[in-house]
């Protein structure tokens, strides 16, 4: 019996010995390959941003390119090692393939927003820079990534939003075309003199630096309200500078129709006391 136990004993030990001398030398070479290959891919994808870099590849496309160069060519490394270790490619590619189908359905959202980032980057409604706003989200693009898009708000925080959502939804690009128009409406009152009140208006905007002479300004009728005529202060400025004018045109607006005796009403209440005998 002992010499049964024996012998079962030193023919796993043979069978282990023999399976370590066939593979051991297998599974050490695959690791050093994996190890090697994530660094390579590394320095590949470095050496590609440097290229992108010297020769100005757009930089809406650069994340974009690197992030889905990355995942293939990992795959890639990944089947090879399996490959090396004895996994057939063939069985092995099949198993991939039915994962990633499973998978597929398990993370429909996911390979919409890829979906999403390649309709982006195929159109291009905006580039890294641009500023726009997305049913409600408004900011800077920093980065278009392959599944997000990356927003700087003008408050500081950043805004992470799925390329899916901003292709199914309507998208307000700011940064088009260069210029923008800043919407202003002042109030002044019905005693004033509206031609007196649109020359200083005018005025204030022809002589602001950074209002452009093309389009030229305009200052219009746009309402009257219950308390004041509301007029219409419509100044063209570089997309950047939209804020500066912004604030510039109100401030100095208002000094200028001070100046002028020109008064901008606010809303008053009048409160009668009636002393009770």
């Amino acid at each position: 019996m002992e010499t049964l136990n024996l012998n079962l004993i030193d023919k796993y030990a043979h069978k282990m010995v023999e399976l370590a001398a066939e593979y051991g030398p297998k599974f050490i070479l695959a690791i050093v390959v994996l190890i090697v290959g994530l660094r390579a891919i590394k320095w590949v994808s470095k050496l590609i941003l440097v290229i992108f870099e010297k020769r100005e590849v757009d930089p809406t496309l650069r994340p974009f390119v690197l992030n889905l160069l990355d995942w293939i060519l990992k795959a890639m490394l990944f089947i090879s090692v399996a490959a090396m270790i004895g996994i057939e490619t063939t069985s092995f590619v099949a198993i991939v393939g039915a994962l990633g189908l499973a998978v597929g359905f398990a993370l429909q959202g996911t390979l919409g927003n890829f979906a999403g980032g390649v309709m982006l980057l195929l159109f291009k409604p905006y580039k890294v820079g641009d500023l726009i706003d997305v049913n409600g989200h408004l900011g800077e693009v920093e980065e278009i990534q392959i599944f997000v898009t990356k927003l700087i708000t003008p408050d500081g925080k950043v805004k992470i939003i799925p390329n899916g959502s901003i292709s199914n939804e309507s998208c307000t690009n700011y940064s088009s075309f260069g210029t923008r128009r800043v919407d202003l409406t002042i109030g002044v009152s019905y005693s004033s003199d509206l031609k007196k009140a649109r020359e200083v208006l005018l005025k204030v905007m022809n002589d602001h630096p950074l209002v452009l002479e093309e389009p030229a300004p305009l200052v219009g009728v746009l309402e009257l309200a219950d308390s004041a005529v509301s007029l219409a202060v419509r100044p063209w400025t570089n997309a950047e500078n939209y804020w500066d004018v912004h604030f510039d045109i109100l401030e100095f607006g208002k000094e200028a129709l001070d100046r002028e005796g020109i008064s901008i009403p606010f809303p008053q209440q009048d409160v009668y006391v009636h002393s009770v005998k």
